[in-house]
């Protein structure tokens, strides 16, 4: 446990989608850790009372939040508020990765339609209703899970890239009206993190993890480097930080996966 002298969020309230299990689930348990009162909202109900059970009562609770439904997500940022009593920090987090299809002419409407409105529209939704009890505290900080697939094109299905695209655009956008108010807005682009939706993208097998990270001399990226990043964001420590988007991908974005000068057998 984090000790006094070091708790970072001390008297903050997040609210957290898609905090039942993944990156979310791990960002939550940090969170609190580090003082803050924690809000898991997801449609994961079990899993998510069991994570708010292990938080403790008086740290966290749970609500059922369908981020595709606009009650829900009101219902769930008025939760945070009439239970903690304010609302500092609103984590985006939802998603889902949509069909693994490779060519654009095996991919249907229905499911680029619903990873849209899951990914993307989802977190409009948060945002707009964040921002709807901060803009009175003229304070407060967003931050929305992106990818690297938001990053570098042909990461991922048609979808799912498209959807994290929007995500960083959003994020740029609401940075700059919402900073009027002193709200800060950051995204957060992970490489591939073991979860079930990274799963679903490439993969239910160890070997396809293994064989994906070939930076940081293998070093494995997992879901609490993320909570970590979120932290930070979360944190005083960014106090100026708006509008960015951390990537966190151990250079994979910024190398030619095609010719690499420097790739080298060890």
């Amino acid at each position: 446990m984090a000790s006094t002298s070091v708790k970072r969020l001390e008297g903050k309230v997040a609210l957290i989608t898609g905090a039942a299990s993944g990156i979310g689930e791990a960002t939550a348990r940090l969170f609190s850790e580090h003082g803050a009162k924690v809000v898991i909202a997801d449609i994961q109900d079990d899993l998510g009372q069991k994570v708010a059970n292990d938080l403790g009562s008086s740290s966290a609770i749970f609500v059922h939040c369908d981020v595709t439904i606009e009650s829900d997500v009101k219902n769930a940022v008025d939760t945070a508020v009439s239970k903690f009593g304010r609302l500092d920090i609103m984590h985006n987090n939802a998603g889902v990765a949509g069909e693994p299809k490779r060519s654009i002419l095996e991919s249907t409407q229905s499911d680029f339609e619903n990873v849209i409105k899951v990914n993307l529209v989802g977190y409009f939704l948060g945002t707009k209703h964040a921002a709807r009890v901060m803009i009175p505290n003229r304070s407060g900080c967003v931050i929305m899970t992106a990818s690297v697939a938001g990053v570098v094109a042909a990461s991922g299905p048609h979808a799912y890239t498209s959807s994290k695209f929007g995500i960083v655009g959003l994020t740029k956008n609401t940075a700059v009206e919402l900073g009027s108010y002193g709200i800060r807005v950051n995204s957060i682009s992970p490489y591939l993190v073991d979860t079930p939706l990274a799963r679903d993208l490439v993969g239910n097998t160890d070997s396809a993890f293994e064989n994906a990270y070939t930076y940081l001399n293998g070093k494995i990226l997992t879901k609490e480097d993320i909570a970590e990043a979120a932290l930070y964001l979360a944190s005083d420590e960014a106090m100026y930080v708006s509008g960015h988007n951390l990537v966190v991908d151990g250079g994979f974005s910024i190398a030619n996966q095609q010719i690499n000068y420097f790739a080298q057998s060890n």
